[in-house]
Order: structure tokens, then sequence, then C-alpha cells
């Protein structure tokens, strides 16, 4: 009996290894928990594209908006943990959420396997065309005036679009109305629209709106000015003296996942990164290229629980913990 047991633990260990060996023979999925046309999802397909061309397998990107990404984020975390379901986490769900949530059904520290980290996107605070501030300083002078008056969109609550106008607006001791919605590529059509005053926004898909004049780009938040909105200051430069934020994301697996899954994907990601083609491409974006070690799982879990302690230190300070 003890030799029948052993012999079909072997077979069944063997199998594993020719599975993993094999790695990846199905397409993967990349959930991104954020509605289709926004920043997060227009730099994960790009991501995507690049990195599942060096795996030789789809990786397909799912669209699942809600909650500011919390819901989904605990479902992969629930998720089988075998190398074909990953998140595209972000500094929202994955850094502020657990200062901003009372209760939240994941921990980004203990809950994933990070496996690589993309590049920094600083952000862009716009406004409306007709809206009567002209500059960062007259739109918070403005809502320093007029409580509440000043309606600003973000990709859900829990955001960096929505963290960062908060952080701003508290410390510029303005009062805005954070309007939340399911993905920042919803919100920057009501801001064109003129829906609603303004919100900050990632460069990426900021650009194009703000080129063609659909948009007012009043500041960045990156720490000098960026070549490709040589006009536009920075609010370190205006209202807030030492302010730079950037979003940050990372490609994470559920706790357990294999290594062999975890380490294929980092390498096809750290290679694609290696196209000089690519790497023009995305900073004509202003996104913000990284040395190679910084892209490692390894560093993205130790800056994932960095920025937990970081983003609850704010949210005290800030009074911006949510029930």
């Amino acid at each position: 009996m003890f030799k029948k047991l052993s012999a079909l633990l072997v077979a069944l260990l063997s199998s594993v290894a020719v599975a993993q060996s094999d790695y990846p023979n199905r397409p993967i999925a990349w959930v991104v928990p954020f509605a289709a046309g926004g920043p997060t999802d227009a730099l994960a397909r790009s991501i995507a594209d690049v990195t599942s061309k060096q795996l030789g397998q789809y990786i397909i990107v799912e669209n699942t908006p809600g909650a500011g990404g919390t819901i989904e984020a605990t479902k992969v975390a629930r998720a089988t943990p075998d190398g074909y379901t990953f998140l595209v986490g972000y500094m929202g769900y994955m850094g502020a959420a657990p200062a901003l949530y009372k209760k939240l059904e994941y921990n980004p520290v203990t809950d994933f396997e990070a496996t690589f980290r993309f590049p920094d996107t600083p952000l862009v605070l716009m406004a409306r065309n007709d809206h009567p501030a002209k500059n960062v300083k007259e739109l918070y002078d403005y809502a320093k005036k007029n409580p509440d008056q000043v309606f600003m969109g973000n990709a859900g609550l829990g955001s960096s679009s929505h963290f960062i106008a908060a952080l701003v607006a508290n410390a510029a001791g303005a009062d805005v109305k954070h309007v939340p919605y399911k993905g920042a590529g919803l919100a920057l059509i009501d801001v064109v629209g003129g829906q609603i005053d303004g919100m900050y926004d990632q460069t990426n898909t900021a650009f194009p709106q703000i080129t063609e004049k659909r948009v007012r780009a009043l500041a960045v938040t990156s720490k000098t000015r960026l070549p490709q909105l040589k006009d536009v200051p920075t609010l370190n430069e205006t209202i807030l003296s030492g302010f730079e934020a950037s979003t940050w994301y990372g490609i994470y697996a559920p706790k357990g996942a294999p290594k062999v899954a975890i380490e294929k994907v980092q390498n096809a990601f750290l290679q694609a990164m290696k196209d000089k083609a690519y790497a023009d491409k995305l900073q004509s974006q202003a996104i913000q290229l990284l040395p190679e070690q910084q892209y490692l799982g390894s560093s993205l879990a130790k800056h994932t629980e960095a920025e937990v302690v970081r983003w609850r230190a704010v949210a005290a300070k800030s009074n911006l913990a949510m029930d």
C-alpha cells in the first residue's frame, strides 16, 4: 500500500514538473479592475502585448470594474494559484486601500506573489476648457471661495486619482467634491464634456486630450516639468513645495503560484523592456522608466510593503479613512 502511494506521489509530482516545464501552454489572464479606455487599461494592454510576444502565449486583459479595484483584488487573491491568473495591481488598491478601508478582504503584502513592476506614470491636473480658473492656483483659490462647488472626477474610491486629488485639496486647504467613476476613462469623458470641473489623470491617457485642446492642463505631479508639457508647471513650483507623486503598477499572482510561472512572466517582461523602440514609446508618454532591479518581483514586494506603511501615515494625517 505504501509503495503504491509512493509511486502515485512520484507520478503526480512528475506530472506537475512536466506541466510547469512547458509553462505557459494556454492563454494567461491579467485582471484590470477598471473599465476599458483608462490609463491602467491602456498601460496594461501595452505591456501585456510585448510580454506575450516574449512568452509565446496570449495574455488576455480582462476588465472588471468596481469598488476602486478592491473587489477584483479580493477575487484574484482567492483564485487558483496555477500561474494563469494575475492581477494588474497599482498604488490605489495595493498601497492605499489598507489605509482607506477598515475592512479589506485581502492583504496586498501577504496574499500575493509580486511578479514585476511597471514603469511609473506621473499625473496631470486637468480642468474643463470653460472653467473660470486659468491656472492651478486659481482653481484651488476658487475652491476655497466656493466650498464643495468644484467637482473632481476620479477612477474610483481609493484610486490614485482620488487619493492624490484629496491629498492636494487637503494640503491646499480647499473643499472639493470627489466624484468616483468605474475607471479614469469615464471620468475623463465627463471633463471633456464639461459635466465635471476636472481630474488628475495619468500622462499616457491625458496627453491626447491636452494635445487636441479638449481640456486645459493646469499642473503636473512630477517633481520637475515634463518635456512634453514644458509650459505646464508642477504642483511643486506652484502651490505645494516639495510635492511629487506618480502612479505605480505591478503584476501580482495569487499566493502559492508556481515559481516557474512567476519567473517566466517576469523574465519575459524584462526582455521586452530591452527593446529600445518600445522604451522610447513609453518615454514619449512621460512614463518613467526604472532601473532593471526595481522591476523585479522581489523589489515590487518590498515596494508594496513600504507603500502600505506610507499611505497609512498619509491617510491618518489627512483624515482620508473610510468605512
